[in-house]
């Protein structure tokens, strides 16, 4: 018996089966992780279904979603049947994924807790391979006002220059001010470099009657919080 022989085209499925009609008929929470890639996907290969392709994709990435998005195009096109263009899809729809979580908190404008900080920052930095360090200004309110890259370095340190942070503060007439940068390493301890860093730019900040509310050190799984910790 030839590996295929079992093979059967999505399209001889039952139709309540099939990803796409699936979606349409019982609603796009009652897919598998599988039946919904399958479906950016849009077909397999001439031995397996869009469905079997899929579930290879995802198993190299240990069927971790996250970890999926990760993956570079050129590490995506190592497997058999994924061309350029199932590739750039699959990056694609990761990287809308990503910006949805970013443009959630966004809209809501306001900032109450660590947590929110970490729902704005952690889609943009937490998969980065980089160190990149972001400010974000706030009005009396805690309303977002702006935020902005101030600095990107390489795998283990970045460089965050005071001035322009505070130069950054004042256009937008901040009253209150949030730092965050990323480790890479997954690692969320502050280094003693991040805690003078911050203990500089709140000395700064406080000069000019502009209060540093909080630092937060970001992974793509989780957070440290100078606040929270009582290190500020």
């Amino acid at each position: 018996m030839s590996e295929n022989d079992n093979y059967r085209p999505i399209r001889e499925w039952n139709e309540d089966d099939r990803p796409r009609e699936k979606l349409q008929l019982k609603g796009k929470s009652n897919l598998s992780d599988a039946e919904l890639v399958a479906i950016l996907l849009g077909s397999g290969t001439r031995r397996e279904s869009a469905v079997e392709l899929a579930r290879r994709v995802l198993h190299l990435a240990d069927n971790n979603l996250l970890e999926l998005g990760k993956l570079s195009l050129t590490q995506l096109q190592k497997l058999p049947g994924i061309g350029p263009v199932k590739a750039i899809t699959l990056t694609a729809a990761f990287e809308l994924g990503r910006r949805r979580q970013e443009s959630e908190p966004v809209r809501r404008g306001q900032v109450l807790n660590s947590r929110d900080i970490y729902n704005i920052f952690g889609p943009r930095l937490g998969d980065l391979r980089h160190e990149e360090f972001w400010i974000m200004c706030l009005n009396r309110n805690n309303r977002i006002l702006g935020t902005s890259r101030i600095g990107a370095g390489g795998i283990s340190a970045t460089v965050a220059d005071v001035r322009l942070i505070l130069h950054y503060a004042i256009e937008r007439h901040a009253s209150c001010l949030i730092l965050c940068h990323n480790h890479p390493s997954g690692n969320t301890t502050p280094s003693d470099a991040d805690i003078k860093l911050t203990h500089s730019i709140q000395q700064a900040a406080k000069y000019m009657d502009i209060v540093l509310l909080d630092h937060l050190i970001v992974t793509d799984s989780s957070y440290f919080s100078f606040a929270d910790e009582s290190k500020l």
